[in-house]
């Protein structure tokens, strides 16, 4: 037989060439699944929970379900979409099979049938225990964590200018929890988890999607933002944005070259691209001091994003010539560049990262050097931070040189005068950006409720968080058509302890969290005993974990558990005091260790606040102080890292509170 075209030699080429194409034609057909659906999942008990993927266009889609040997029956889109649900029985510990097939079939083993909780926010929520974060007795919590009914899924870190539907997810699927799947797994969401396993005896999912350092409004969906006056005119750059992902990435790249050349050109501390401020010989006679570390917002620059250049004299050793030494600089708000006599020896981006930098020993000569830092702000707090012996100079531990106190400093440029163009770059904290990468490949999934842990990087604007937070929390259960449980922890005590009551950024963060509780279906895990004042990532990730797991147990599960500390709800002026009234008392307030009462500050109508005394009188606190005879408000645990002790009996801590609306030091910062 002839075939026109081919003869024998080219037919037996072509053979193998055209069985390889229908092979992969007939593999690329099958139906596949969302990275969500994997061996060793939790499906949601007692919901209809929905399935999804894609198949061939028009091809039927069948799912079996084990527990009941149900049939459940769809057919993909003219896109290749499908979707159907399955309903779900009660809890169980025994594991069960799904199948899913249009012909050919794949089969999810090992999947059980809980309660599954999306676990969400920044570092502290992000924090393992392991790895970066070595949790307080992390080894030991590991070697621990052997719990066959807990299942998790680590989402990977993912931004988009657009919604995707698909994640991508550390290993490619559910893991079961073991001390080998649990070290680099959030330390709090694995806490929460393992409380609520111990005490419901039913299998537990944590889908866990965070990622250190980001915005809230990062999370937030761009049609919920849109109605936002501050966000406005961000959706609609982005709407103007190529459609095409390439052709957007070079837009925006284009824009921040032309930005960044334009901030060079025009910083004072620059000829083309020479830092002449950061030459020896510069003549900084008309330059200013600042204090270093303390942030210049608290130093008469409070409404001042830009660039300051510091400038700081010192002599070196004769011993230290010709040696390495290392330079400490705290932490600097939000980048810098830094110089030794003239020489750059390094940069770092992020407002709360600690700067060291090891300087070359043929650039350390004895006598006179000085070392110059170009920081950069771009919005909200500016300068240097932290503690005072950390911004230091030595060549070995007994040689140190202290470097805090007074700087030289001058102004390179004001933000004012070369606003950033509105978007400029695909990064995690582009308004929407990490919702449509990592929350919107979630939806439909069926699930019970969120914890979240994030507001560090809102500190700033807290005031305006008063409405992004609970925007964030309408719009997610917008978009899953639910009024699920939204737990989150208040922000821990953070920074170093004032002497007096003064106004607190930090503050009007964790009373903007407490306005949340407004919203239906909510509540809040108070850690204001928590933190520690030099680490922003406190190590007791277990009780947090458990304050959380209280707030589920008592508010979702009906479980008879003190959910919360005190919290405020009315207060009265009487004879000079004035009296508190609580809620979430449990069986009454008391003091931690049943020392004094601390934290409590009280002000007249100057609006100078005086620390004062309180007492406690049965369910109720009264405040008082001798250097307020006429008192209209009261403050207590308001500051950045507050003394403060009234709990429960429960043990739980008072969140903090204030009586007045007295404009903040926030109000108004976008």
């Amino acid at each position: 037989m002839k075939l026109h075209g081919f003869n024998r030699s080219t037919l037996c080429k072509v053979l193998p060439v055209l069985a390889l194409f229908l092979a992969s034609s007939s593999l690329f057909a099958r139906v596949t699944l969302p990275a969500l659906f994997t061996d060793n999942m939790v499906l949601q008990q007692q919901s209809d929970a929905p399935i999804w993927g894609k198949a061939a266009p028009g091809k039927n889609v069948s799912v079996v379900t084990s527990w009941d040997h149900k049939t459940y029956l769809t057919r993909a889109a003219a896109d290749g979409t499908w979707k159907l649900k399955v309903n779900t029985p009660p809890a169980s510990l025994n594991p069960y099979d799904l199948t899913i097939s249009d012909g050919k079939s794949i089969t999810l083993h090992n999947v059980l049938i809980g309660e599954v909780w999306i676990c969400s926010g920044q570092s502290n929520m992000e924090m393992p225990l392991a790895d970066w974060g070595k949790i307080a007795d992390y080894e030991k919590e590991i070697a621990a964590a052997d719990f066959p009914n807990i299942r998790l899924l680590q989402v990977e870190k993912s931004t988009s200018l657009s919604p995707q539907s698909d994640l991508k997810v550390s290993g490619g699927s559910w893991k079961v929890c073991s001390p080998a799947a649990i070290p680099l797994f959030s330390a709090t969401a694995y806490f929460f988890g393992r409380n609520l396993y111990q005490n419901l005896n039913i299998p537990i999912g944590l889908i866990h999607t965070s990622w250190g350092g980001t915005l809230v409004e990062a999370w937030t969906s761009e049609q919920s933002l849109e109605v936002m006056p501050d966000f406005a005119d961000y959706i609609r750059e982005l709407k103007k944005m190529p459609a095409e992902d390439t052709q957007r990435t070079n837009f925006m790249n284009q824009k921040l070259v032309d930005w960044k050349n334009e901030l060079i050109a025009k910083d004072r501390g620059f000829k083309g691209n020479e830092a002449i401020w950061a030459k020896m010989d510069v003549n900084d006679a008309e330059w200013k001091s600042m204090l270093v570390p303390q942030f210049w917002d608290e130093q008469g620059f409070s409404d001042f994003d830009g660039v300051i250049w510091f400038r700081k004299t010192l002599n070196i050793p004769a011993e230290w010539q010709g040696h390495d030494i290392t330079l400490n600089l705290g932490m600097v708000d939000d980048n810098d560049l830094t110089f030794f006599n003239g020489q750059q020896i390094g940069s770092t981006e992020g407002w709360d990262r600690s700067r060291t930098y090891i300087i070359p020993g043929k650039f350390v000569k004895q006598g006179k050097a000085v070392i110059t830092v170009r920081v950069f702000d771009s919005g909200g707090g500016g300068g240097f931070h932290g503690d005072k012996d950390a911004v230091n100079i030595y060549l070995s531990a007994d040689k140190k040189i202290n470097l805090s106190g007074n700087w030289q400093y001058a102004i390179g440029f004001n933000l004012k005068d070369i606003p950033q163009p509105i978007l400029t770059q695909n990064t995690q904290n582009n308004p929407a950006s990490l919702y449509n990468a990592m929350i919107h490949p979630l939806i439909p999934f069926a699930f019970k409720g969120v914890i979240w842990y994030q507001g560090e990087a809102n500190v700033d604007r807290a005031y305006q968080y008063r409405e992004l937070f609970p925007l964030l929390i309408h719009d997610w259960r917008k978009q899953w058509n639910s009024a699920f449980p939204f737990y989150f922890v208040q922000l821990a005590n953070f920074l170093p302890q004032k002497t007096n009551p003064e106004p607190s950024a930090w503050a009007e963060l964790r009373e903007a969290q407490a306005n949340a509780m407004h919203l239906d279906n909510t509540g809040m895990a108070v850690i204001i005993d928590l933190g520690e004042g030099g680490n922003i990532h406190p190590k007791n990730k277990q009780e947090v974990g458990r304050r959380l797991a209280l707030l589920a147990r008592n508010k979702t599960y009906g479980q008879n558990v003190v959910g919360s500390g005190p919290v405020y709800e009315s207060y009265v002026v009487e004879n000079g005091k004035i009296r508190i009234k609580f809620k979430n008392t449990g069986s009454g307030l008391t003091a931690k260790n049943n020392e004094t009462l601390k934290g409590f500050a009280i002000a007249g109508p100057d609006h100078t606040f005086y620390w004062a005394d309180a007492m406690i009188d049965g369910n109720e606190i009264i405040v008082s102080s001798p250097k307020v005879e006429f008192p209209v408000a009261v403050r207590y645990a308001w500051a950045d890292n507050p003394e403060c002790n009234l709990i429960n009996k429960a043990n739980l801590p008072a969140s903090p509170f204030r009586t007045d609306d007295w404009p903040g030091m926030t109000f108004q910062k976008k």
